[in-house]
């Protein structure tokens, strides 16, 4: 189990230990998961159309060649009539127009606004995919290591060079995953949110992750903490609520920061956990149980000597190795001595044996 307090305390220290560039990477993590502000606009062509009530329909054409000319075109709907300005001041009226001309070109004028649309959200998406997804995940990385060492902003590029294209098809389609539970309900997509939270940290912690493992294992860590997940972002409303009164400055120096690093404390908590006696010790060092959330499982450290307990076989090398407390390393010397003990016990009574047998 952990606690909003032991994660905050082990945030602030590891980001102001390593401030200036804690606060670069957060600022980007800002950026990238907040998304563009504006799309842009097409520059080779725009369409105005309007109509309303019982007004002459009107479309305005800018073609913004060389010769920079407009053309207008007017639809009267009462005597089918319409009129072109050519830009030089010479109308040109056509008499007998059909009144499905108003149609025609407001189903032109959509059709070219929807196919602009499409365009845009395809390098939107793509953009997101192969660019903005792999920088979430090397940013998240920098604020894994950055917990237990200070970290160097060139973790940052580390999904370019490292798994990229699983990283990838696992990010976007989870943005697709979420996208799509949104549209249906909001609940559901706030949910899935929380379910797939720790796929960026799973990718930035081990280089060998699959897309099929990253929804598993972030499925399973999540599995009873979605809750203690939304109350840990919940505190932080009163540092965002400053954040916009300060014109986002207390943000970008702090608050961006501090949230940040909590976060991946709360991925190093319930992904390695902290250790617990274990019944027996598993050939990897972990003795895993499907139906315990990461966070509540039990360590089982493969020899007597162990102080710290050993990191998951799925974790990437030199991933942060967890801490234990004063209160655990005794619990675990204690076993320790037990274990010891207990094969001194039988030690000594296989020498008697012998000796009896004598």
């Amino acid at each position: 189990m952990w606690t909003r307090k032991e994660l905050k305390d082990k945030a602030k220290i590891a980001f102001k230990a390593n401030y200036w560039k804690t606060v670069l990477v957060g600022l980007l993590l800002a950026v990238v998961i907040g998304g563009f502000g504006s799309f842009g606009s097409v520059p080779n062509a725009a369409t105005d159309v309007s109509h309303v009530g019982d007004t002459p329909s009107s479309v305005h054409i800018s073609a913004n060649g060389q010769d920079g000319d407009d053309v207008d075109i007017v639809i009267n709907d009462f005597d089918e009539k319409l009129s072109f300005d050519d830009g030089e001041g010479t109308q040109i009226e056509i008499n007998g127009a059909p009144a499905a001309v108003t149609g025609l070109g407001a189903i032109v004028a959509s059709s070219i606004f929807f196919l602009a649309f499409l365009v845009i959200l395809a390098v939107v998406l793509a953009f997101t995919a192969f660019v903005l997804n792999p920088l979430e995940v090397g940013a998240q990385r920098f604020m894994l290591r950055n917990l237990n060492q200070p970290a160097e902003v060139k973790e940052v590029p580390y999904a370019f060079d490292t798994n990229y294209r699983e990283t990838v098809k696992g990010m976007f389609i989870r943005d697709m995953c979420i996208l799509g539970w949104s549209l249906l309900f909001i609940i559901p997509g706030i949910v899935k949110s929380y379910e797939y939270r720790m796929m960026p940290y799973l990718y930035a912690d081990d280089p060998t992750m699959t897309k099929e493992r990253a929804f598993a294992e972030s499925k399973q860590m999540m599995t009873g903490q979605k809750w203690n997940a939304f109350v840990l972002d919940l505190s932080f409303i009163g540092w965002n609520i400053l954040s916009v009164l300060t014109l986002g400055i207390l943000a970008v120096f702090y608050v961006n920061p501090y949230q940040n690093q909590t976060n991946a404390a709360l991925y190093e908590k319930l992904r390695y956990g902290l250790p617990a006696p274990a019944p027996a010790a598993s050939p990897q060092g972990f003795a895993p149980n499907a139906g315990v959330p990461y966070g509540q499982q039990a360590y089982a450290p493969t020899s007597q000597a162990s102080v710290q307990p050993p990191i998951p076989p799925f974790a990437a090398a030199g991933a942060p190795a967890p801490k234990w407390t004063d209160e655990e390393q005794a619990v675990e010397g204690a076993a320790t001595q037990a274990t010891e003990a207990v094969g001194a016990v039988g030690a000594i009574g296989a020498i008697g044996a012998e000796i009896s047998e004598a």
